[in-house]
């Protein structure tokens, strides 16, 4: 339970400093959306990976580049299924309001996500020997 709270706080953390850094990508530093977008999840991967790194997870031994780009590669993949939510609830199931589109990217995407995000984590990234790829520890 302490491990998915600490989880769930660093994940705050990282959603805030994307959300934050992309508003103001998008207002006063005036940047298009795409860049905003791309330079505000890079800043959101860093606290995250900071954040589990030497709080949530600091008990194991990843360390070093691999780590990171796995990391990497897991927040791609849970930023993947959140573009795929919005994108099946848009365009698959004419769902096409500003509210449908919130609601499928950052309710039921992020969700999924999140899952993803912290199976991979945990099993992929800051993996304990008694536990790779399970659920409990």
């Amino acid at each position: 339970m302490r491990e998915l709270l600490g989880f769930a706080a660093v994940g705050a953390l990282a959603y805030a400093a994307d959300l934050g850094l992309f508003v103001w990508l998008r207002g006063p530093a005036g940047l298009d959306p795409l860049t905003a977008k791309s330079l505000s999840f890079v800043a959101g991967c860093s606290v995250a990976y900071a954040g589990n790194a030497l709080g949530t997870y600091r008990h194991t031994a990843a360390r070093g580049p691999r780590p990171c780009l796995i990391f990497l590669a897991v927040n791609i993949a849970g930023a993947l299924v959140q573009l795929l939510s919005i994108a099946v609830s848009h365009y698959g199931l004419g769902f096409t309001s500003a509210r449908a589109d919130t609601v499928s990217g950052a309710g039921v995407g992020m969700a999924l996500a999140t899952l993803l995000r912290f199976w991979g984590t945990r099993s992929l990234v800051f993996r304990d020997e008694g536990r790779v790829g399970s659920w409990t520890g």
